[in-house]
């Protein structure tokens, strides 16, 4: 188990930090365009989006920490390994994400209250154009980012993802802005930025949930429970399962279960059952870190037939 844990660690490990890295230098270039975008085209909707750009930096380096640690080996002090440095490196992400969506939200109010005492500059076509390029790939980043955190089932890199999708959404309220003040209705600028700030902060809500979940040994649900204890009970010797037990620990399951084996094999052959029914949910569940089996004798009621255990 421990061979086939640690292999799949360091896969997780050096996919989640391949990932980060295309966030870090794809948000680094796009913050840049950005910014001279803003500053030449006049638009303080554009600049402030880059500013949420370079925030992504940010967050994704944090990823690669809470990952890094949490792929290091299990120790004297920590023998149940550090995958909840994972869950940790999510929380800190969902509190960026809504800050920021706190920050985007009383950036609108301050505008919109301000109304006409605020004079802006007509922005540019080029921030338009910056506008919708942000926008593209962004949310092609959300996806690319997405689909590695489903497969990985990481809450950090899955709250890196919706951090990328709140700068595509942050993007779309600065071109609606940037379009509104070009037509003669600079309101609009403000009125999408509070849009904006309700997804963000739904989204660092539900990222914030998972991750205390993972945090706090929460159960498997019940359709896992139930496959692990299909799978137990097609292994040869086993008459049936007393208790099961799961917990979620970071983005690993641990599982605690007892089984029910005829009460006149001998110890070497229960044992046996035991190991057959360990190396079984290991193997049908990538996910599983740590089994332990307990083996009951069976009520009489199971076999109320002697068995001959001759080989």
């Amino acid at each position: 188990m421990e061979k086939h844990s640690h292999s799949h660690e360091k896969q997780f490990e050096s996919t989640a930090v391949r990932v980060s890295m295309v966030s870090i230098i794809g948000n680094a270039i796009l913050s840049i365009l950005k910014l001279l975008a803003g500053i030449l085209a006049h638009s303080e909707a554009m600049i402030s989006d880059a500013v949420h750009s370079a925030s992504d930096v940010f967050s994704s380096i944090i990823v690669i920490i809470g990952v890094k640690i949490s792929a290091k080996d299990s120790d004297h002090e920590h023998p149940y390994g550090y995958e909840r440095f994972e869950c940790v490196a999510a929380v800190v992400l969902a509190v960026i994400l809504f800050i920021t969506g706190l920050f985007i939200g009383h950036s609108a109010l301050e505008q919109i209250t301000a109304g006409e005492e605020r004079q802006l500059l007509i922005p540019g076509t080029l921030a338009l154009a910056a506008a919708v390029v942000s926008i593209v790939t962004k949310e092609a980043m959300y996806w690319y980012t997405r689909f590695y955190a489903k497969k990985l089932d990481s809450g950090a890199l899955m709250a890196d993802a919706w951090h990328h999708r709140s700068d595509a959404l942050s993007s779309v309220g600065a071109l609606i802005g940037i379009a509104g003040a070009r037509m003669g209705y600079p309101i609009l600028d403000p009125i999408s930025s509070l849009v904006i700030c309700v997804f963000i902060l739904k989204a660092a809500y539900d990222i914030f949930k998972d991750a205390m979940d993972k945090m706090v040994d929460h159960s498997c649900d019940a359709e896992m429970e139930e496959s692990l204890r299909q799978c137990a009970l097609s292994q040869p010797g086993v008459l049936g399962i007393d208790m099961l037990q799961t917990r979620i620990f970071g983005n690993k399951i641990y599982v605690d279960i007892e089984i029910a084996a005829d009460s006149q094999i001998t110890l070497a052959e229960s044992h046996a059952i035991a190991e057959q029914v360990h190396s079984a949910i290991e193997a049908q569940f990538s996910k599983v870190k740590h089994i332990m089996v307990h083996v009951n004798p069976a009520p009489a009621i199971l076999h109320p037939f002697p068995q001959d255990h001759t080989v």
